[in-house]
């Protein structure tokens, strides 16, 4: 028990340090992005406010979609549904916050698609 809570201590951490050098105002909003085993979920949220302003997931996508993809290629069509979901709302440029996970995998490929599809980091 003592592992798991200093594990979710540590995660805590990593998470209020990059926080504290991410805000995100109404021109240029946070694009966070929650990674978990089995789905990945990004927000885009105006910090000033504390609003969610546009939001995107895994489960908002079709099962027949999902079916015999790969973890990364569904977190690369979250990407673009995102960014979708955001010039819909008139968002063109984020702060990417990727919370307590490096820059690599699905982390890494849904942002690149999120760009692809037309948001500026």
């Amino acid at each position: 028990m003592n592992k798991e809570k200093a594990k979710n201590q540590k995660s805590k951490r990593r998470v209020v340090r990059t926080r504290a050098k991410i805000c995100g105002t109404s021109e240029r909003p946070r694009l966070t992005v929650k990674r978990t085993l089995l789905h990945i979920y990004a927000q885009i949220i105006d910090d000033t406010s504390g609003r969610t302003l546009a939001a995107a997931s895994d489960m908002d996508l079709e099962k027949k979609d999902l079916s015999g993809k790969k973890k990364s290629e569904v977190a690369a069509m979250v990407g673009t549904l995102v960014a979708d979901r955001a010039k819909a709302k008139g968002i063109e440029s984020v702060v990417f916050d990727r919370r307590d996970r490096k820059y690599h995998g699905r982390i890494k490929v849904l942002a690149d698609n999120a760009r692809q599809a037309g948001l500026k980091f």
